[in-house]
């Protein structure tokens, strides 16, 4: 009991100090390893929850550079794709199939962030459908494995100004999204004491990571930020691939 306690907490570490550090990546990085110790949906509940604390913490900092009319549409679109993912893991979220559906969802997330060419024509970054597919995709992977990410990434990482507006516009898609699903799941019954339990001895882990993470963000450009969430990506869908 004790070593499975310390292996999440290491866990749940590494991963917010990502967070902090690139402004995502503790669900990619803790949804590569829970898995091998609880179901998908437990995992997933556990790190959505805890990846509030993580945002939270984030956010307070960053929260006066949010751009709202870059947030509204992707926003809602990722709203609506949580509802549609919170059936599929209430009720297949038990199913070890579905741990060899999240390795291929994270390999599919590795191409997305590693070979999608950087948009940069102004007609696209105002085109409605690109913040709604986003936000859709990523609402939907997210609220199922946790990993919907590298999606909001790619958007904000094309229309926003410069990195606290970046960051601040994601944290506030991750803390809403986050909040929708656990409501969800919760009145459903889902949520049970043991991942309390797990809670409450994670929240110390991610905050302090979380803090060490954002003293690194000072010194990265967005593109180091890019390269650096796409190595991340890279890793957790080796391991859950191979080793799952």
């Amino acid at each position: 009991m004790l070593t499975e306690l310390i292996v999440i907490f290491v866990v749940l570490f590494i991963g917010s100090f990502i967070q902090g550090a690139s402004g995502f990546g503790f669900g990619l990085f803790a949804m590569s390893f829970l898995p091998f110790l609880f179901s998908v949906k437990d995992s997933t509940l556990l790190v959505m929850a805890l990846a509030l604390v993580t945002c939270l913490t984030i956010f307070l900092k960053v929260y006066s550079r949010i751009n709202i009319r870059r947030l509204a549409l992707l926003l809602g679109a990722a709203v609506a794709g949580r509802f549609g993912a919170y059936f599929v893991l209430h009720n297949f979220g038990e199913m070890d199939e579905l741990k060899k559906v999240l390795g291929i969802v994270l390999i599919g997330m590795v191409f997305f962030i590693l070979f999608q060419k950087n948009p940069d024509t102004e007609k696209r970054r105002e085109n409605p459908a690109v913040p709604i597919s986003m936000g859709a995709l990523g609402g939907f992977i997210g609220g199922v494995f946790v990993v919907g990410g590298p999606f909001f990434v790619f958007y904000f990482l094309m229309v926003c100004k410069d990195k606290y507006e970046y960051t601040a516009n994601i944290q506030a898609v991750f803390l809403v999204t986050g909040l929708t699903t656990l409501l969800m799941h919760g009145f459903s019954g889902d949520i049970h004491m043991n991942l309390l339990l797990y809670f409450v001895i994670g929240v110390l882990s991610v905050i302090i990571g979380s803090r060490l993470g954002m003293k690194w963000f000072k010194h990265l450009s967005q593109h180091h930020i890019k390269r650096f969430a796409g190595l991340i990506v890279t890793l957790a869908a080796l391991n859950l691939i191979f080793f799952a």
